[in-house]
């Protein structure tokens, strides 16, 4: 069944007033789009390729597309257009669309620089390291150059031979309808070359994992989650890229006496009711500090009040913060269990409260079943 003849402007969704710049600019999209290798199997798509190519080779050619403007798809008849002899006439008409396009924009097949592979490694670090920064020394296995080979993948005193399948273009063609598909050759995976004797240390692969040390300098306040990283201290890349990078992911373990919070710290520290009642003045342990900080309870202090202690958090990772602060939440402990010497001052402290809370001490036992009936 032939397929009906849509009108070019329509294909390539355009006003007949367009621009050269447009329809470049509307044919690269639909190409995109529709190209066989992104819809492999695809009839519909490779009938819209097709159509786009078509439409685009004319509307592009002022004179052909004058032609076209008087006569329709008829006048073309009589100019000699009958579209392309396969893919490579495309590529060779459509230079400047194709060109880094789909991979086919420089021909002779030979893959380009790559970069190597990036890799991660997990620190794992005290919160008090955390706290301080510190030099590091990780160690970790990457895959380097073969030494042997210098990254050839062939033999010492060898040489690859150009691929037989796509003669050393790294690129075969195949057929997919009207066009001819240029596609990576299977045979030496785009290289153009074939290992024949390969290198004995790496298989032919060019490369060989070994092991690396190298020093790392952990900045004050890092936190779970953080990352740094070292460039170049990745895996090395092909066909001359540059190496990857690595990326030391930060774990900072739990404290069992801090708790943080970005760049705060919080702690608990239990108090007698005495202490709360009368104000003191405890030492308290610090990140950082040896010594410790002497911290003052106001006399009257409740139970689960916080007191700030102003720049002893962590550092901050963003300069123009300054360092966290230390909250310290009080927890007043009330015993359960106390000597008759300390029953009977709290009981004459318990009378000196007023009336109200005597008369509660010299209720009879039988109080609440009266109250009760």
């Amino acid at each position: 069944m032939t397929r009906y003849k849509r009108d070019y402007y329509e294909i390539l969704s355009l006003s007949r007033d367009c621009g050269d710049e447009e329809i470049k600019r509307s044919y690269r999209k639909l190409a995109l789009k529709y190209h066989p290798d992104r819809n492999p199997g695809d009839k519909e798509a490779e009938e819209n390729f097709k159509e786009a190519a078509e439409a685009y080779a004319v509307l592009r050619d002022s004179e052909k597309r004058q032609t076209y403007d008087r006569f329709g798809h008829e006048g073309l008849e009589g100019t000699g257009f009958s579209g392309f002899s396969g893919f490579e006439d495309i590529f060779s008409s459509f230079g400047d669309i194709f060109e880094g396009f789909f991979g086919f924009g420089t021909r002779g097949g030979r893959t380009g620089a790559i970069q190597g592979k990036s890799l991660r490694y997990d620190l794992e670090l005290t919160l008090e390291e955390a706290f301080h920064g510190k030099e590091d020394e990780i160690t970790f296995h990457r895959l380097e150059a073969c030494v042997t080979c210098s990254g050839s993948g062939a033999a010492p005193g060898s040489a690859p031979r150009t691929c037989g399948t796509c003669q050393g273009r790294g690129q075969v063609i195949r057929s997919q309808g009207f066009f001819q598909v240029s596609t990576t050759c299977p045979a030496c995976q785009g290289q153009g070359e074939i290992i024949t004797d390969p290198c004995p240390d790496c298989r032919g692969g060019g490369k060989t994992r070994v092991e690396k040390s190298i020093s790392v300098k952990i900045p004050p306040g890092v936190d779970t989650g953080s990352q740094l990283r070292l460039r170049g201290e990745g895996e090395s890349g092909e066909y001359g890229g540059p190496p990857g990078d690595l990326f030391v992911v930060i774990h900072v373990r739990e404290h069992t006496f801090f708790s943080r919070e970005e760049e705060n710290l919080a702690c608990q520290i239990p108090i007698s009711f005495v202490q709360a009642a009368l104000g003191d003045t405890l030492t308290i342990p610090m990140l950082g500090e040896k010594e410790g900080h002497e911290l003052v309870i106001p006399h009257g202090t409740q139970s689960g009040e916080v007191i700030k202690i102003p720049g002893k958090g962590m550092a901050s990772l963003r300069g123009y913060r300054k360092r966290g602060d230390l909250y310290v939440k009080v927890i007043v402990k009330i015993p359960k269990k106390m000597s008759q010497d300390q029953r009977e001052l709290l009981e004459a402290f318990a009378e000196t409260e007023g009336p109200a809370f005597a008369n509660k001490k010299k209720k009879p036992k039988g109080f609440w079943k009266k109250m009760a009936g």
